[in-house]
């Protein structure tokens, strides 16, 4: 019994496999192709991910990260939370274990949000593919148009959930 508890998502999938591959063949097929894909991307992400993590949380000490990116970091933690999550590279599920950390480490939760919001849109190498795709001026005005979005959203949010509850969600990053 417990091991359907633990395992009920992975169990339900399969069976949705299952059923969906005697139901319709092609997309059945087709439907594990795509999660024998994501599973393997999933694979090579995570791993590199966690030593990475596990060598941030050793060798940048906790003060230095408050100094840069916490309650009174300013327009420099602002800025490097765009530039890490700018430049950090894999999927966005890949940018919550680092919030995880940030997060022990003592990071504002607005740059913590900032940081998420660059990672899902303002990758460097996108910016280089929509510059020689759809041009420079284009790509410029969405980088500005999204980094003064993340901000203002950062801090939308920021006003909207309340303290205690900011404060839970760090208290469940330190058991990560």
């Amino acid at each position: 019994m417990r091991f359907i508890k633990r395992y009920k998502f992975l169990i339900t999938t399969l069976i949705i496999l299952t059923i969906l591959f005697f139901v319709n063949y092609e997309l059945g097929i087709k439907a594990i192709d795509i999660t024998a894909y994501s599973l393997k991307e999933m694979v090579f992400v995570i791993p590199p991910v966690f030593i990475l993590l596990g060598l941030l949380d050793v060798w940048v000490p906790k003060q230095a990260m408050v100094k840069y990116m916490g309650e009174k970091s300013g327009l420099k933690g602002i800025l490097l939370s765009i530039f890490i999550g700018s430049a950090a590279a894999g999927p966005l599920y890949g940018a919550f274990p680092v919030a995880a950390v940030f997060m022990k480490k003592g990071v504002k939760f607005s740059n913590i949000i900032i940081f998420l919001g660059a990672w899902s849109t303002t990758k460097i190498p996108m910016l280089l593919f929509e510059m020689a795709s759809l041009g420079t001026k284009f790509a410029i005005i969405r980088l500005i148009v999204d980094i003064f979005g993340i901000i203002i959203i950062s801090r939308v949010i920021c006003r909207i959930i309340p303290k205690d509850e900011i404060e839970n969600i760090y208290i469940n990053a330190e058991k990560f």
